[in-house]
């Protein structure tokens, strides 16, 4: 999904985030939506390895077997089937 590039060169420019922002409102539609579509997938990433981290260090859970797994999986099939 790459589009005509504005380059822009920025050499040792230090901008607070209300100067940013204020960039980014002077960029067309398409630009401040895949700025918007970047900063999404920035946030699922982060929230993705966040969840990935937690659940390895817990324990696995242990009360419940493959076999029992099998049966429900099978009994959910039969029902949809049925329907």
């Amino acid at each position: 999904m790459s589009s005509p590039a504005t380059e822009i060169t920025l050499p040792n420019v230090k901008l607070d985030l209300d100067q940013l922002l204020a960039v980014i409102r002077q960029l067309d539609a398409s630009a401040r939506r895949r700025i918007a579509q970047t900063l999404a997938d920035s946030e699922m990433d982060a929230r993705l390895s966040a969840l990935i981290r937690q659940l390895a260090v817990k324990p696995p859970v242990d009360d419940i077997r493959d076999a029992e797994i099998e049966i429900e999986v099978k009994a959910v099939r039969q029902t949809s089937s049925a329907c």
